[in-house]
């Protein structure tokens, strides 16, 4: 972000647009950035460093269009917000979480003042998939509910906490919430194959969610995992109601992703399913 900005427009106390060194118009957005400044004020590089920038078109006019739908006050508060979530996680994060995070808390907010109340199913299961995107979470949906001065459900934490994956991985907000709706799903038929029920805050439901977890990102990345066949036969014959039910859900995967499943995740799935049932 080095180089000279110089102002187009302000369009209010945080956010300009702006032309960089490259003569490309830029949002950028940072506290006091546009405070008591003029069209074509060059805006100091030390300060830009602390700012964040929409470059990509489509999305700077998302931005611009979101600006006139929401107050001020929203929009501060969440620059603020995810300038903290860069900083506590101190990983970059896909531009885009300006406009999707900020139109989500703008609409819950609006939900809230009508009175209307969304659940969130699968919020145990995101905080067992992301332990430390859902903790940095709760402290982002305290902070909107301390500077706005309302009362958004611990609900939203899960939603928050798949805005903040979703710009740590560059997918989509969408790929994120299927991904958390899948693995619950999975456990479900786990539970109902192995006649049981797994406690969300037990030490063996967070290992079985992260398991699960790992082979998904495996099948889609289409990583490869070793596998032995002698190890294969013996599971085969030592645990078979395991050996079968790891099968289904590998199935359940193949099906929603419309990807090939290594016969190798079979074989832990079915190490890991022996294991909770020896634990019950």
């Amino acid at each position: 972000m080095r180089g000279m900005y110089f102002i187009k427009k302000i369009l209010n106390n945080n956010v300009v647009i702006a032309i960089n060194p490259k003569d490309i118009e830029v949002v950028i957005i940072g506290k006091g950035i546009g405070f008591g400044k003029k069209t074509g004020e060059q805006i100091n590089n030390e300060s830009v460093d602390q700012l964040f920038q929409l470059v990509d078109e489509q999305q700077q006019e998302e931005y611009k269009q979101l600006l006139l739908q929401i107050d001020d006050s929203i929009l501060d508060v969440m620059n603020e917000a995810i300038t903290f979530i860069r900083t506590e996680l101190n990983k970059k994060l896909n531009e885009r979480i300006h406009i999707a995070l900020t139109d989500h808390i703008a609409f819950a907010i609006r939900r809230l003042e009508q009175g209307i109340l969304i659940t969130n199913p699968f919020l145990e299961e995101t905080q067992t998939m992301y332990p430390e995107e859902f903790q940095v979470a709760e402290q982002v949906v305290s902070f909107i509910n301390d500077r706005l001065n309302i009362s958004l459900p611990k609900d939203e934490v899960g939603f928050v906490t798949l805005h903040i994956q979703s710009a740590l991985d560059n997918k989509p907000i969408s790929h994120m919430q299927e991904g958390t709706k899948l693995i619950a799903k999975l456990v479900e038929l786990i539970e109902a194959e192995l006649i049981t029920q797994l406690p969300k805050n037990s030490l063996q439901y967070s290992r079985l969610v992260t398991h699960l977890r790992h082979v998904i990102d495996r099948v889609v990345q289409r990583e490869s995992v070793e596998l032995n066949d002698k190890f294969v036969k013996l599971l085969k014959q030592e645990y078979p109601l395991c050996y079968n039910l790891a099968w289904k859900l590998i199935k359940v995967i193949q099906n929603h992703y419309q990807l090939p499943v290594a016969e190798a995740e079979a074989v832990y799935l079915t190490m890991h399913l022996q294991r909770l049932t020896q634990n019950k």
